[in-house]
């Protein structure tokens, strides 16, 4: 089981809805992820496999050992599945 934070700049709308429209995603494909919701000040205290969060943010986001990917659309279901789908292929391979 993969674990990950949803996270924004502050941790209140765009974090909450990210993680909803995530977690309808993980659901309905069986991915083997967790997630919990974070902030961008959350960070240093993670000690999980994958930081989830939007595009204009992930560029910025660095981090010892967890993946960061960035989602362009919050409501687009298909794009979170394609990058959750890409990640979970890649780690199971490794």
């Amino acid at each position: 089981m993969f674990k990950a934070i949803v996270c924004c700049k502050i941790g209140v709308a765009t974090s909450i809805l990210l993680k909803i429209k995530v977690d309808e995603v993980i659901e309905e494909n069986g991915f083997p992820i967790e997630t919990e919701n974070g902030t961008i000040d959350t960070l240093s205290g993670f000690d999980g496999d994958l930081i989830i969060t939007k595009d204009d943010l992930s560029g910025s986001i660095k981090h010892d050992h967890a993946t960061v990917i960035g989602i362009h659309d919050l409501t687009d279901k298909d794009e979170i599945k394609e990058k959750l789908a890409a990640y979970v292929t890649e780690k199971w391979q490794a």
